[in-house]
């Protein structure tokens, strides 16, 4: 786990909370918390809590394309 960097890239803001195996920062985490919940609502949330790291991974991998993709155009 790279405890140094947030996971979206350039971001120089200290670490806030963990996204499946890498963390981001607060703005990022409350981005994909607000992402998750549109998604699928509470059962999202109740899904992504019983997921083990790696399959939360995917998740984030996910979501981290979306910003990517806003943050491009």
């Amino acid at each position: 786990m790279d405890a140094d960097t947030c996971l979206i890239g350039g971001c120089t803001e200290p670490l806030y909370a963990p996204a499946g195996t890498q963390s981001l920062c607060k703005e990022h985490f409350l981005q994909f918390v607000v992402w998750r919940r549109k998604k699928g609502g509470l059962g999202m949330f109740k899904k992504y809590c019983a997921l083990n790291m790696e399959e939360r991974d995917v998740i984030v991998e996910e979501w981290a394309k979306t910003t990517f993709s806003k943050s491009a155009s």
